[in-house]
Parts: structure tokens; C-alpha cells; sequence
């Protein structure tokens, strides 16, 4: 698999895997599995989750820094963590220490009752506002080559800061946001990030196109084969359906006012009934195995999927956490076929 930076201009980050499926030592293994995996495969970061269930994602980041010669971590940032100068400086280590460019995933938050718990009533689109303020802050400190910054607004305050170490400017960080809800997109173009959303069935992009496409990213699971049949045994055989998932998921539902929860949530009810023609397939998501779509299929079918995505403007694409190098590899073909089809 190479670097998708490289063909056809496409972005490629892969996932880490969340803390909460493995014990301590196993964890650490897995981090450094998947990062030297996604490395390999041409990725240009990894996605750290943050939540109050999963470890510190910095300490995590910090493993794939250590285990990987290029791969940037791109790590997800819940205002409620930390103060914004925190972040800066986290970063501005990264960049002395390592040499290493670092991406933030800045989330608002999805699971009400985290927050709750923390002490935090704030509603879902006031969240975004505070969003935007705590990124404005961390990228001022991070671009102020040294000097003094001063910041009056209505979540933070600061005056006179200085950040040490300095950032070198080539290594500021790309900035992410989940713009799922009209809230989360209107945060992402207020801060000229890239919005991150969980695609729809492209054949509705291609109706109705997104207006700012190439600041979008989509966040999707592949699962391909040189055959369909064999595409769709290894995803019945990853992700079976069981009465357990269900259950979490409606409950996870429940505690949740993310819109993006909501908008899987009936894509998946949608789905049901396309058969295996389709490539696009929720099943993963609706059994409470990972919070994505999927496309499954042939390389063929699904590199032309991916082309489709890529004709309406998306170029970065967040893959799901790789079950193997294996995985890793025939999600390469896919984008290999999808860039050439870009090209001609």
C-alpha cells in the first residue's frame, strides 16, 4: 500500500484501537502493532480516541511517536480535559522532542453523561462555540513564535503568555473537527479545520454535492477482496450480528446527543433491506462493534465507491482500526484502483 498523500492527492489516517478492549500489556502491543502497520501502509497519522473510559490519548501518542519513524498522531482534544495552554505545550514538545507534526482532533463531546460527570452542563452547539474559542487560543500560542500572547474570551482568558518551547511553523498542527451537526461545521469553517463526518451512501453526495468538500473528510471501514463473496464472508465473520450489541447500542443512543450518532443511527435503518449489491454496510455500527460505515465488496466495487467519494470533492478519509496488516494491504489496492480512476 503506498502513500495516498502521494496518488491522486488522498489523505489516509487509520484508528487506534480504543483502551477498553485489552488488558495492559496487551494494549501497549496493540498500539504499537496498528502504528507500525498503518506506517507501513503509506498512513499519514493515526486516530487517538478520547473519552472518560479510554487512557490519556497524549500518552498514548506518545507510544506511536516513540515505535514509528514518520506517522503523525492525530489526537482527540475534549476541552473539558485540559486548558488550552496544556495542549499548546504538548505539542510544541512533540515538535522539540520528536520532530514530529501532530494533528488535533478537537471534539465537543458526544456521551452526555461524561460530561455530566465532570461537571459540565454546557449544550451541544454552546459546546462548539467553546470549541472554537479553545482552538483559536491553542493555535495563537502555538504561531506566536515566542512571544506574549493576551486572549479575552468568554470560556478563557490569558495574558502575557509565552509558550516554551517554540513550534517551528512547519510542524503547526493540522486541525480537525467533527462536523457532523450544523454546529460542528459551522466550528470547523470559523476555524479553517477540516470537518471530519460520517458519510452518507455516496449516490446522495452525487444528488445533492457538498459545497466545501475538500475541507471534509469522511470517516469509513473497508473490508475488500478480489470477490464479492469473499469480501462479505470476512466482514460476516468480523462483525456478526448479536442481540448484545444491539442492546448496547440503543443504549449508548439513549445517553448521547451527538448528531452524528443520530445520523448513523438512520443510515443504518435505511440500509436495511439493500442486500449485498450495495456496498455501503452498517451492520458493524448498528451491533456496537465501531462507529462507522463500512463498504464492503469487491476491490473493484469498492474502489469505484471511493472514487465516487473522492469526484464530490472528499480527499481525506479516516479508516477504521485495521485488523491486520493483511487488512491494511487490500485496503491499498482499493485506494491504488480508486486513485487511478481519479486520474483518468
Amino acid at each position: 500500500m503506498s502513500d495516498m498523500s502521494v496518488d491522486g492527492g488522498l489523505r489516509l489516517f487509520a484508528t487506534c484501537p480504543p483502551s477498553y478492549t485489552a488488558t495492559t500489556r496487551d494494549y501497549v502491543r496493540q498500539v504499537i502493532e496498528v502504528a507500525r502497520w498503518s506506517e507501513a501502509a503509506g498512513c499519514e497519522g493515526l486516530l487517538i480516541y478520547t473519552d472518560n473510559g479510554t487512557v490519556d490519548p497524549w500518552l498514548v501518542a506518545q507510544t506511536v511517536v516513540a515505535h514509528t519513524e514518520r506517522l503523525a498522531p492525530l489526537v482527540a482534544v475534549q476541552p473539558v480535559y485540559m486548558h488550552p495552554y496544556s495542549i499548546a505545550k504538548l505539542v510544541a514538545t512533540f515538535g522539540l522532542m520528536h520532530g514530529r507534526r501532530v494533528y488535533l482532533n478537537m471534539v465537543a463531546g458526544g456521551f452526555k453523561n461524561d460530561l455530566t460527570a465532570l461537571g459540565d452542563p454546557t449544550p451541544h452547539d454552546e459546546r462548539y462555540a467553546r470549541l472554537v474559542e479553545y482552538t483559536s487560543l491553542v493555535t495563537a500560542l502555538l504561531g506566536a513564535a515566542g512571544g506574549p500572547v493576551s486572549f479575552a474570551g468568554r470560556y478563557y482568558q490569558v495574558t502575557n503568555v509565552k509558550l516554551a518551547p517554540h513550534l517551528p511553523p512547519e510542524l503547526m498542527p493540522g486541525v480537525f473537527v467533527s462536523g457532523s451537526s450544523e454546529a460542528g461545521l459551522a466550528a470547523a469553517r470559523q476555524l479553517g479545520a477540516l470537518a471530519v463526518q460520517y458519510p452518507k451512501p455516496v449516490a446522495e453526495y452525487e444528488a445533492v454535492p457538498p459545497v466545501d468538500a475538500r475541507s471534509l473528510g469522511i470517516r469509513v471501514g473497508i473490508i475488500a477482496r478480489p470477490e464479492a463473496r469473499d469480501a462479505w464472508a470476512a466482514a460476516r465473520a468480523r462483525f456478526p450480528e448479536e442481540r448484545k450489541g444491539q442492546v448496547m447500542h440503543q443504549l449508548a443512543m439513549a445517553v448521547s446527543d451527538s448528531e452524528w450518532h443520530r445520523q448513523l443511527s438512520e443510515l443504518g435503518r435505511e440500509a436495511l433491506g439493500r442486500g449485498d449489491e450495495e456496498p455501503y454496510w452498517m451492520v458493524p455500527f448498528e451491533n456496537y462493534k465501531t462507529f462507522c460505515p463500512y463498504l464492503v465488496g469487491s476491490y473493484e466495487r469498492v474502489a469505484d465507491e471511493i472514487a465516487r467519494y473522492v469526484s464530490v470533492g472528499y480527499r481525506t478519509f479516516i479508516l477504521d482500526i485495521p485488523a491486520s496488516p493483511d487488512e491494511l494491504r487490500h485496503t491499498g489496492v482499493v485506494f491504488q484502483r480508486a486513485a487511478e480512476r481519479v486520474a483518468s
